[in-house]
């Protein structure tokens, strides 16, 4: 329960939202070529309408308020779109800035996270879209981070508001589940365990009362290639056999399960042992105010946060990730776009995410199952430019892993923000309940698995000759600071020793 600091602090979050959208609305509005005049108000008088009252809007029930010109001028500018290309775009007649609990017109479609029956748990409804709006049961949006563009094709009219998806022909290209996990409120907090199946699960919904659901899970299936691979078939390490690895040139078959996040906020914030409102607040301040719902709407509990999801990656049986009965082979790898994709020999994320799939093939090949998890966590989840500025101090310093972890906190305040309390619902929502071997050092990763009760047998390191030279700096300091290893573990002092590549004699 929130403290009641914390409650007025919420509360006072709330009323400065209603005085501030207020404005905002007789803004965009006056923007749109109404004046004072036109809509009837006096100069000089403000007035507020109270949310959900009858006078109010009722496509949303967005309070308005009338405010004189500061020179006592008509408010009158350009005029933009008409309502006709309002229409073409999706948009409601008036912009709905939030909305409140009991609001007239506001009716979202139940929400019981975690029912066992999906039906009864009801869909994720978190669209805008003018017949969907008032039917909402989530924060935020779908695609996560790629909603920008979404919100940018259909301003410049390159995308209508209101296409709805054609889903013929894309179900699932693997069955999964369910789970009993699926029923957790406790292990699944942070995805939705339907997410693959929403648009048939809710088609009656989708047609009867024409509310936009979409699918936050897709599962395909593939042909991976890697340059590596190939020299793995050669060195006699793989070894084709038509199924797994296919041929000579290590081509691989992969069953592939794209995840976008959907939090539930109760639950998510249980894993941070932090209480719901403080995590709602947060959420809102470091958005840039994007989501005052997350304020207004207390009784909405899920999130589409702005974020990365993940991917799955399954060499073999995907029904075979849940057998206990068979090994499991598993690499849990945050995204590293620089060594993963271009090869930078500063970090060991591209060998240990090579090594990983190889030995996951291995296993599928062995009559187990390999998995690859790769998650949308860029720079230890800081990001590239806070990133490339670490590199730069490191490169212009001594570069020693006695200093390797401070570089990052000068810059970021903090050595990490990955927080892997939620990465293990994914293994959850894969029924997966045992690992038999973990191809990661992380002690974070390992404790959040272990803590959400699925044991790890053997923990597998990074061959030491796959360790770049360059690398030794990151690998050194974080077997230092916990990682696991079967080997030596420096002293303070033996780190410094140890110095990256510093730049070449060329002007930086």
């Amino acid at each position: 329960m929130a403290s009641d600091d914390q409650q007025s602090s919420m509360l006072e979050a709330l009323q400065e939202i209603q005085r501030t959208q207020a404005l905002l609305v007789n803004a965009v509005e006056s923007l749109s070529g109404r004046s004072i005049e036109e809509s009837g108000g006096d100069v000089g008088k403000n007035t507020i309408l109270e949310p959900g009252s009858r006078e109010d809007d009722n496509e949303g029930g967005t309070p308005s308020v009338e405010v004189p010109a500061a020179s006592g001028d008509k408010l009158k500018a350009p005029a933009l779109p008409s309502s006709e290309q309002r229409q073409q775009q999706g948009f409601t007649s008036r912009i709905i800035l939030t909305t409140y609990p009991k609001q007239i017109g506001i009716n979202p479609l139940p929400m019981d996270w975690g029912n066992q029956d999906p039906v009864k748990r009801g869909p994720i409804v978190v669209s805008r879209a003018a017949s969907t709006i008032r039917r909402r049961n989530a924060v935020g949006a779908h695609g996560g981070s790629y909603s920008i563009y979404y919100a940018l094709a259909v301003a410049s009219n390159e995308l209508n508001a209101d296409h709805r998806p054609d889903f013929t022909n894309t179900e699932p290209a693997a069955n999964i589940g369910p789970f009993p996990q699926w029923g957790d409120p406790k292990k699944i907090v942070a995805m939705d365990p339907w997410g693959h199946l929403a648009p048939w699960l809710f088609k009656d919904t989708i047609e009867k009362d024409n509310v936009d659901i979409r699918p936050t899970i897709a599962i395909t299936k593939a042909h991976m290639k890697l340059p590596e691979l190939a020299e793995s078939v050669k060195a006699g390490r793989l070894v084709p056999d038509g199924k797994v690895c296919l041929n000579d040139q290590g081509e691989l078959a992969v069953t592939k399960f794209a995840v976008e996040p959907v939090w539930y906020l109760p639950g998510v914030a249980e894993r941070f042992g932090i209480d719901e409102a403080t995590l709602r607040r947060s959420l809102f301040e470091h958005t840039g105010g994007s989501y005052p719902e997350l304020i207004t709407r207390g009784d909405i509990k899920v999130f589409l946060p702005p974020i990365g999801g993940l991917t799955v990656y399954c060499f073999g049986d995907p029904a075979k990730m849940s057998d206990e009965s068979v090994r499991l082979s598993l690499r849990i790898h945050d995204e590293c776009n620089g060594s993963d994709v271009f090869g930078s020999d500063i970090c060991t994320c591209r060998p240990y995410l090579i090594f990983g799939i190889e030995e996951a093939v291995k296993e599928a090949q062995n009559g187990g199952s390999g998995v690859v998890i790769y998650f949308r966590k860029e720079g230890r989840a800081l990001g590239e430019v806070t990133k490339y500025l670490v590199y730069n101090a490191r490169k212009r310093g001594a570069d020693r892993a006695s200093d390797y972890f401070k570089r990052t906190e000068n810059i970021a305040g903090v050595k990490d923000m990955r927080f892997q309390a939620l990465m293990p619902d994914i293994l959850h929502w894969l029924g997966i309940k045992k690992i038999d071997r973990m191809l990661s050092m992380s002690n974070m990763k390992h404790d959040a698995i272990v803590g959400q009760g699925i044991p790890i047998h053997e923990r597998v390191e990074l061959p030491e000759e796959l360790i770049p030279a360059d690398s030794r700096v990151e690998i050194d300091a974080k077997i230092t600071a916990g990682y696991f290893t079967t080997g030596k573990r420096m002293t303070t002092e033996e780190l410094q020793a140890v110095q990256g590549r510093i730049w070449e004699d060329f002007d930086h």
